[in-house]
């Protein structure tokens, strides 16, 4: 039978594969036309976040506390993948979001799985030096031609059948059209933390994103009770990993619904997980669904570490809450 031995979250915001000198400077500007929400999901411009800003944000800016904080972060991803490889896995369900990589808002669906042999991600492609954000987002693509990833079309048609049969409305998806490629969700866990290690993934996807038909916090903690059963019914000798890849809040920093969210983990307060309020799940935010589902499936597991790194970059305390975490 099939054993899920262990999970991790990891965000792939651009920060991650963005270098320092962009952290220092260039997201000063970028920032400027990011959307914004209030705690109520109404949109507002930057100029109110930068209001908002508590007293002490210029201490929390300064090239000192964003180098440290990007340090914190490298040592991080080397973390994350040495525990990835020292779990031994034959398979890996990464739970991700398609941000119109391979779904439009012509066919949204809320809830997917892939279930073809293999995925392939694209090839990087040369850009000016002046376009470094779109530089940072090619670092997730192949450096020297496209690569075709494996993946466990037997345990994703498994989970695909057993989850229809418990009244989830499940997309199929069987393969990739010829221009094609995974998104970002998926790319950036095979580069950084699979590249020395060829393991299997199952992509499943969450619309986190696109009004109107994001799953509710609490159908997410349901998927992830049913993956979790799935699991552990699968007929074959497997060691099953799981992978929340995304968030956690963004692009406005709110270390209450990080931290919060991290202690719930701890506790296995699936309860906090499922009362999570969906307007606070805006923009970036909207990916800690992906982290929801993974730990309701990993309430048999410990969690064991995790690291948080504020990840601050301008006046208005606007960036990513970079998150790490291993459930063993």
């Amino acid at each position: 039978m099939a054993r899920l031995v262990a999970a991790f979250g990891s965000s792939h915001s651009v920060m991650l594969p963005a270098q320092l000198e962009d952290w220092l400077s260039k997201f000063r500007q970028a920032d400027l036309r990011l959307p914004f929400y209030d705690r109520e999901g109404k949109r507002i411009p930057y100029e109110q976040v930068l209001a908002e800003a508590p007293p002490n944000a210029a201490e929390l800016v300064t090239p000192q506390a964003i180098t440290a904080r990007f340090r914190a972060m490298e040592q991080a991803l080397e973390e994350v993948k040495r525990r990835v490889e020292a779990a031994r896995l034959d398979v890996l369900i990464v739970f991700g979001d398609d941000q119109h990589e391979l779904f439009q808002d012509t066919n949204m669906p809320a809830m997917a799985i892939y279930y073809g042999k293999t995925i392939r991600n694209a090839v990087q492609q040369p850009l000016p030096t002046e376009q470094w954000y779109e530089r940072a987002q090619m670092r997730r693509l192949e450096e020297q031609s496209e690569r075709h990833y494996p993946c466990d079309a037997g345990l994703a048609m498994h989970l695909i059948a057993g989850l229809r049969d418990r009244e989830f409305d499940i997309t199929a998806v069987a393969g990739l059209e010829k221009d094609q490629y995974e998104g970002h969700a998926y790319s950036f866990v095979h580069r950084w933390y699979l590249r020395d290690v060829e393991v299997p993934m199952v992509p499943v996807f969450l619309n986190t994103y696109y009004d109107p038909n994001q799953p509710h916090p609490r159908r997410c903690v349901r998927l992830g009770q049913a993956m979790k059963d799935l699991i552990a019914a699968y007929p074959e000798d497997k060691r099953v990993g799981l992978m929340a890849s995304g968030g956690l809040s963004h692009f406005r920093v709110e270390e209450d619904i990080d931290r919060g969210l991290l202690e719930a983990f701890k506790r296995r307060d699936l309860d906090y997980l499922a009362a999570m309020d969906p307007r606070r799940l805006k923009a970036g935010s909207s990916e800690i669904r992906n982290w929801i589902a993974v730990g309701a499936a990993a309430t048999d597991l410990e969690l064991k570490w995790t690291r948080y790194v504020p990840g601050y970059r301008t006046p208005a305390l606007t960036g990513t809450g970079l998150a790490f975490a291993e459930w063993g």
